[in-house]
C-alpha cells in the first residue's frame, strides 16, 4: 500500500528539519535531500512497527495547509 503524505522541510540553524503533519512525524538533517530521505525512513519504519489501529487513528485526523496572510503594522 502507498501512502501521499505531506512533507514540510525548514532549514534551522545548520541543517534542515522535516516534518509530515498528517502523522506528526519529524527527522532532521544536513540537506534538504538527505533531510527528505530521513524522513521517509522514518515514515517507513513508523508503519512497519504501528499497528494498524494506530494507523489508522492518526491518519483519521484532518490536516490543512494553507497560506495565511497577516498584516502587521
Amino acid at each position: 500500500m502507498k501512502y501521499k503524505l505531506t512533507a514540510i522541510i525548514e532549514k534551522e540553524g545548520d541543517g534542515y528539519v522535516a516534518l509530515c503533519p498528517e502523522l506528526d512525524i519529524a527527522s532532521q538533517g544536513d540537506t534538504v535531500e538527505e533531510t527528505r530521505k530521513n524522513l521517509e525512513e522514518a515514515l517507513t519504519l513508523f508503519f512497519e512497527c504501528a499497528s494498524p489501529e494506530e494507523v489508522q487513528e492518526r491518519l483519521s485526523q484532518e490536516v490543512y495547509i494553507t497560506p495565511v496572510e497577516v498584516s502587521v503594522g
